[in-house]
């Protein structure tokens, strides 16, 4: 473990004594966004980024500690450890260079290198592969015997150059070498499987592919691997035939004789028959893995930022489904998101009920004194939306447009089953598009992330690897965030720190029993939540208007007696500290820094004081589609519109301009100067303004750019922006273009 901690250390560039510290509390059970927030003492302030390194870096270790034991007692068996292998064992780095000192003892099936072994070719292959002076002729006839199955001088030469083909496959430093060839020379070639052109259209661009594997970024990658696992493509990865030779027969060729001669047959076969395919699967591996954690990181990055978009907050909400033959339902929940009503309207063809439609909306806003509409994306959205603009609302209800994705996997959940029984899908897909309007996060952690619609290539990567960065991602969002104990659904519970499924089953049903918890203090009384779960929990939970003023803020309840020091120090309530400014800014916190609570801890509770349970994400500012543009065929190249990115790539950004398909702003269109990722210039869920450069309706693509000038500033005359509006600022002047819309909305 100590060998561990200093690699890692060295790794990340941090000391021994913080990664020895986390890995200490990673193994006690403490989670991460617990030890980011409440240890930073014992970690020195590492943050959440800085502790997941630790523990994915100590696990690969681990795991590599236990290859290594497995390799060790093989040899054993087989007595061939020597002292001078364990300590080659003992000191390989890498998963690779461990497997390569292990080849050669690893059991095999029978090859033809044994097959000439077991003929008392081994001798003879030894003589030629030294290359010292011999008659070939005479020593090869020397080891023919019918009975051993060698019946030719020819049979004898061919056997001694398979034993030393397998040899130069299993040498460690030749195999070494050749992956690093393969690497940095290998070419990766794709062409189409004869007879399957039509049906692989989606892969022409791949039909026929050349590139070096060293510059191949992980999306194309991903791609051409999908196509090659629906057997549509053909792909190679090797570097110049003559290069790997080369590098071979520099290595093994000493002399050049009739001798040497058999060498480098037997060296050529080891490259073509051993070598060359080992290596090919080693890089697909190891490339498919490069891309696997690009593509995995670059859908972490989006869904954090998805699940920390601005909540619109607590507002009673009239949340709409749209639909043209059956139907918009129309849902309207309290403040808590508790459904109060549903009925289905007809706004539309066929039946289009326009005005007693209306009058329903009208009614629905008058009675449940709604706040906020919301309406789905989906099919018939901006219809939806126009109508219900049209009706006279009182200008103080804002209407929105929702990202519906994973809605209706949503809707036939379980958990959707198990909380509205009595109700079908298109109301349990009604109540979380509203729902995901007043507060993103406690809904779509409901979801399974994978069907948000924030991915890239999510389905081809390893899916172990994506379900651990995605609990990664939603935990910390949701604890980043905190949790309001008395109103939270158990799924978005079982994300707090220490709790998992069944304990956050267990504080609902203690809630539903017992009513709201009066304080932190009364957790303990949750049946099977220990002191460990408690500690872990306890910070990230909040109960408005509670007992003690610090059960709504993150202060842990193991420092509230610091709070109440101080408040006694200042001759004052824990109360009045929290509300006057005065009295805090008379705090001096070296007096509280003891040896178990440091600076750090103490300007957190500080910070928490001023403002108790603060929420993290930006405020909520309302957003609006054009108006007129409904269809991909109402664009036009040159027409600058609002949009919202939907999802971020490494080629580009995707951006719901309200058309029902996402437009692409790729790489090379994101802004005037150079962009190597897209993620340094848009978020997800971000407002931005876009110019139209294409429209193939018939591939339903759309191509969008971000630049102050798209089309050029010669040549292009008829294809200026086309401003939906005078007020509209240019495409990527994002600081006008927020306070373009929230005028929009404010007036």
């Amino acid at each position: 473990m100590d060998v561990n901690c200093n690699k890692t250390a060295q790794e990340l560039s941090l000391s021994v004594k913080q990664v020895s510290a986390v890995t200490a509390l990673l193994n006690e059970g403490c989670t991460i966004p617990f030890i980011a927030r409440y240890r930073k003492e014992m970690t020195g302030s590492l943050d959440e980024v800085a502790i997941l390194a630790i523990r994915d870096r100590m696990a690969r270790l681990i795991e590599l500690d236990k290859r290594r034991e497995t390799i060790v007692n093989s040899l054993i068996k087989q007595e061939k450890l020597t002292p001078e292998l364990e300590k080659a064992v003992n000191e390989a780095e890498t998963m690779a260079a461990l497997e390569d000192i292990y080849l050669p003892y690893k059991p095999k099936r029978k090859t033809r290198a044994t097959a000439a072994k077991e003929k008392g070719l081994e001798p003879l292959a030894k003589r030629i592969f030294e290359q010292k002076g011999f008659d070939l002729h005479a020593e090869a006839v020397a080891y023919i015997d019918a009975e051993k199955g060698v019946n030719s001088e020819e049979e004898a030469l061919q056997g001694a150059r398979d034993i030393i083909a397998e040899w130069i496959n299993e040498d460690a430093d030749t195999r070494k070498a050749m992956r690093e060839l393969f690497m940095k020379e290998g070419i990766l070639t794709s062409e189409v499987i004869k007879g399957k052109e039509e049906e692989a259209q989606k892969y022409k661009d791949y039909f026929e592919w050349k590139e070096p594997v060293a510059a191949i970024p992980s999306h194309r990658m991903l791609a051409l691997r999908r196509g090659e696992r629906e057997q549509f493509l053909l792909l190679n990865i090797t570097p110049p035939q003559e290069i790997a030779v080369d590098l071979l027969k520099h290595k093994y060729l000493t002399t050049v004789n009739e001798i040497s001669t058999q060498v480098e047959i037997a060296l050529k076969d080891a490259y073509k028959r051993l070598l060359s395919l080992s290596m090919e699967t080693e890089i697909r591996l190891s490339t498919k893995k490069e891309a696997d954690e690009e593509a995995i990181r670059v859908f972490a990055k989006n869904l954090r930022q998805l699940l920390l978009a601005s909540p619109l907050g607590q507002k009673t909400i009239l949340a709409v489904d749209p639909g043209f033959r059956t139907g918009c339902k129309v849902v309207c929940m309290d403040r808590q998101g508790k459904l109060l009503h549903n009925e289905t309207i007809f706004p539309h063809e066929p039946q289009k009920k326009i005005v007693e439609s209306a009058v329903v909306i009208k009614n629905l806003c008058r009675k449940y004194e709604v706040e906020a509409i919301a309406i789905g994306n989906g099919t018939a959205s901006r219809e939806t939306e126009s109508f219900v603009r049209e009706i006279d609302l009182p200008k103080n209800i804002i209407i929105v447009m929702v990202n519906e994705s994973g809605a209706s996997v949503y809707s036939a959940s379980d958990v959707a089953r198990e909380e509205f029984p009595d109700h079908d899908v298109t109301v349990r897909g009604a109540v979380s598009i509203g729902r995901r309007l007043a507060d993103p996060l406690a809904e779509l952690v409901k979801i399974d992330p994978k069907s948000i619609g924030v991915g890239q290539y999510q389905h081809d990567v390893d899916q172990t690897a994506l379900r651990q960065s995605l609990d990664d991602v939603v935990m910390s969002c949701v604890n980043s965030v905190g949790v309001e104990l008395n109103t939270a659904s158990k799924e978005l519970l079982s994300y707090v720190s220490g709790l998992g499924t069944q304990l956050a089953k267990k504080i609902v049903e203690y809630r539903n029993e017992n009513g709201p918890f009066k304080n932190r203090a009364e957790l303990v009384k949750v049946p099977r939540l220990g002191d460990k779960a408690f500690e872990q929990a306890a910070g990230f939970l909040r109960i408005r208007n509670g007992e003690n003023p610090l059960d709504s803020s993150a202060v842990h309840p193991e420092s509230y007696y610091i709070v109440e020091k101080m408040a006694e120090d200042l001759h004052c309530g824990v109360e009045d500290l929290i509300k006057n400014p005065s009295l805090r800014n008379k705090i001096d916190l070296k007096k509280y820094v003891t040896d178990e609570t440091g600076l750090p801890t103490l300007n957190d509770i500080f910070s928490e004081l001023d403002k108790p349970g603060r929420d993290p994400r930006e405020k909520y500012e309302a957003f609006a589609f054009a108006e007129g543009i409904n269809a991909i065929e109402d664009l036009e190249a040159g027409m600058t519109l609002p949009g919202i990115v939907t999802n971020i790539t490494n080629f580009g950004a995707f951006v719901d301009i309200g058309v029902h398909q996402d437009g692409l702003i790729h790489v090379s269109n994101m802004a005037d100067k150079f962009v190597k990722n897209p993620a340094d210039v848009v978020s997800v869920q971000q407002k931005v303004m876009v110019t139209v450069i294409e429209v193939d309706i018939g591939r339903k693509r759309i191509s969008l750019s971000m630049k102050s000038d798209p089309f050029g500033k010669e040549g292009n005359a008829d294809k200026k922006p086309k401003k939906r509006g005078a007020e509209q600022p240019p495409a990527g002047d994002l600081q006008a273009q927020l306070a373009m819309l929230k005028a929009k909305f404010n007036g």
